[in-house]
């Protein structure tokens, strides 16, 4: 073979493998910020140590560590990036950086590997009746758990990108809602102003309370307009009121709800959604008349449901939230004498048999979970979570071992609450009582040390109590 040939030959290979190369690199379709509540924490003690030190005169070393604070947390806080590419969640940054060097591998969770992704939200009151939601997604897998939070276009770009890959055994009722509703703003705006929605300025508290009292099967309205029925509007209006509602636009979500249920008054699946805006309502405003609103339109949704196993377990579940597990249970159950393999049913009756102290109950239930769930990574969790109650269930020694983690872990979050409080109290009378006498001044400094020292060990007790104890027997 000639040299010429030879190099023909490692030409193409060379092409052939910088074409799979390329193949093979995906690129990111979403990237998100991660959570940088644990990088806020360490700033807030770290520049509270700094004043401590400034007040004991090591001018040097307080100026040190709150230029090193301050230059090292929001470079953290901006590096560190999780990264979407359509088959894999990657954590990226200097953090991910050192877990691959400490560790040996990167932090990264698989599409098919995720068993479940639950919201949380955090409501704030505006002006005008609005609420303002920060919400909280963490994505779990096999001992690991990545977490992000709300925040403009790219939180929605990639809740865009992630949620809908998801099947709905994995999601919780919020990430479904954020999942079909979370939309832009101006979208929404323009949404609401071709329906006629007026603004939460123009809207009154008192009206809308008034037309949620009304039945929804009864109003005379209702009648008249059920007589030439515009479907296709009441479809429009259904998705305008939970986009409203996701949105935080609580009022005019209301206003879009009850002009759909004046079309499609007897539709179990709005009336669900209904009361899910009346759960939010009651939460924002401390409203229990709200809340017992919200059981009601539930107790009506399941009455009106027509054989739909999904909006059953989903009832099941608010009624879960709600504090009800009578109600759940004939939910769930409902849900699988529809479809046998309802996995969030028996999920549910897991969880509603374990509310009541029933651990029998609990182990069959994610027994069956983990028979019928959909993929390896559902029933892994369904068998992880029947493992550990059957142990609770079969070892006493376990048994009280547990409860003592629980009761110690409640214990430290009371604490850390209280003391996070104190802190900010005890620090303002500390910077105040300066100007007014040293000897408040001094005090103030040693509540807040106190306050900060109990802080730090009670998060870090709750970070150590938050992990289930290995069995005995596993050890």
């Amino acid at each position: 073979m000639s040299s010429m040939s030879s190099d023909r030959i490692r030409d193409a290979l060379t092409d052939t493998a910088l074409k799979v190369s390329a193949g093979n690199k995906r690129t990111n379709l979403a990237s998100v910020r991660s959570s940088p509540g644990a990088y806020l924490a360490l700033a807030a003690v770290a520049t509270f140590l700094s004043l401590v030190l400034l007040r004991g005169q090591y001018d040097f070393a307080a100026l040190a560590l709150i230029i090193s604070t301050w230059i090292a947390v929001p470079l953290l806080v901006l590096t560190d990036r999780l990264n979407f590419d359509g088959q894999t969640l990657s954590r990226r940054g200097l953090i991910a950086a050192l877990s691959r060097i400490v560790r040996g591998r990167t932090i990264r969770i698989a599409i098919d590997e995720i068993e479940g992704i639950e919201i949380s939200a955090l409501r704030t009151l505006r002006r005008g009746g609005s609420v303002r939601y920060r919400y909280r997604v963490e994505v779990t897998a096999d001992q690991m758990a990545l977490v992000f939070s709300s925040g403009g276009k790219k939180f929605r770009r990639m809740t865009g990108q992630l949620l809908p890959v998801m099947p709905d055994a994995k999601l919780d009722a919020r990430a479904l809602e954020l999942r079909d509703h979370l939309v832009d703003p101006k979208r929404l705006r323009s949404e609401a102003k071709q329906l006629g929605i007026a603004s939460t300025m123009v809207l009154d508290a008192s009206d809308l309370t008034a037309h949620g009292k009304r039945r929804l099967n009864s109003d005379a309205s209702a009648r008249d307009e059920m007589m030439a029925p515009d479907f296709e509007r009441g479809r429009s209006l259904r998705k305008a009121a939970n986009d409203l509602r996701v949105a935080g636009r609580l009022r005019e979500s209301a206003e879009a709800f009850r002009r759909a249920l004046l079309i499609t008054p007897r539709d179990a699946p709005l009336i669900y959604e209904y009361a899910r805006l009346l759960k939010s309502q009651a939460s924002a405003l401390g409203d229990a008349s709200l809340r017992a609103r919200a059981r009601a339109a539930l107790r009506l949704a399941a009455m009106r449901d027509r054989g739909d196993a999904d909006l059953s377990t989903r009832i099941g579940e608010s009624f879960l939230e709600h504090g009800n597990p009578e109600r759940a249970r004939k939910s769930f159950q409902r849900a699988l004498e529809i479809d046998e393999r309802a996995f969030r049913a028996q999920l549910g009756l897991a969880e509603a048999s374990l509310s009541e102290g029933k651990l029998a109950h609990v182990i069959h239930h994610f027994g069956e979970a983990a028979r019928i769930a959909p993929d390896k990574a559902t029933a892994r969790l369904a068998r992880r979570e029947a493992d550990y109650y059957s142990r609770l269930n079969d070892d006493e020694d376990y048994l009280a071992a547990e409860l003592r983690r629980m009761n110690w872990l409640q214990n430290a979050a009371r604490i850390q609450q209280l003391a996070a409080r104190a802190s900010f109290a005890s620090l303002l009378l500390a910077l105040t009582g300066s100007s007014i006498n040293q000897f408040v001044a001094g005090v103030g400094w040693a509540l807040a040390s106190s306050s900060i020292i109990a802080w730090s060990a009670s998060l870090i007790a709750t970070r150590l109590l938050a992990t289930r104890r290995k069995s005995p027997a596993l050890s």
